[in-house]
């Protein structure tokens, strides 16, 4: 993959914290417009990874671009070039959807006619128009799930990272968010997603498994089920489990 195919490409990234090796030698590279998927047992590196990649902290040693912009040396520069949600993304109960979306397209920079002109038209593509005068407090999972991710795509971003961010919704409300994404990843934007549910890895187009702070596996769906001999993702991931859990099978 060239660097013009590359939105992400991290060589020999490592994070250490006194003894600890939160993520060892970590070598990773995702195509332009391409969702892929970080999975692991709690405690394997998936969340470290991803602070590195977002530029909110700095690699112990190794490399990592992120939409052309080196992590350690222009922090600043990749935080404004993504979007980043969580299971717990940071919505005000006490405005309305539209509030928030206006007031995050402000933090990311929007402003007079651009703000209003962005605002309406996430409202329009995530279905949100009738209501955007509901108090955000009021919605269930999935609708401040939808709320968030328009937040989070305000300002446009190359690259989305969204942590664990159907946690906690109901199976409708995970299908139509994977119809976004994919959406999202056809319009050109690449995508990072963590999950625990595997029916939602296995619509990623490549995934990587991190175990005790290492890659293993890195691949398409198909491509993992067979390098572990198993007949799923889920059983790959129950594998995994078990060994950081020192359960003998």
């Amino acid at each position: 993959m060239s660097a013009d195919e590359a939105a992400v490409r991290a060589v020999a990234l490592r994070k250490v914290f006194g003894k600890a090796v939160a993520v060892h030698s970590l070598d990773m590279e995702i195509a332009r417009g391409e969702v892929f998927g970080l999975l692991g047992p709690n405690g394997s590196g998936k969340t470290t990874t991803i602070r590195m990649l977002c530029g909110l902290m700095q690699p112990t040693s190794g490399t990592a671009m992120v939409v052309g912009h080196d992590v350690a040396r222009e922090p600043e520069q990749v935080r404004r070039s993504i979007g980043y949600m969580s299971q717990k993304f940071g919505l005000y109960d006490d405005m309305s959807v539209a509030e928030n979306l206006r007031f995050y397209a402000s933090v990311y920079g929007l402003a007079g006619r651009e703000r209003e002109r962005r605002t309406a038209q996430l409202l329009s593509e995530l279905e949100l128009e009738p209501r955007a005068r509901q108090l955000t407090g009021t919605l269930s999972g999935g609708w401040k799930q939808r709320v968030a991710l328009a937040c989070a795509t305000a300002h446009r971003p190359r690259m989305l990272f969204l942590d664990e961010p159907t946690a906690g919704v109901d199976p409708a409300a995970r299908r139509r968010f994977w119809q976004l994404i994919h959406q999202l990843a056809a319009a050109g934007t690449t995508i990072l997603v963590t999950t625990h549910y595997m029916d939602e890895a296995e619509q990623c187009h490549r995934i990587a498994f991190l175990s005790r702070s290492h890659l293993i596996a890195l691949g398409t769906p198909p491509e993992i089920t067979a390098q572990f001999g198993q007949p799923s993702i889920e059983d790959v991931f129950i594998e995994l489990q078990r060994r950081d859990e020192g359960v003998v099978v």
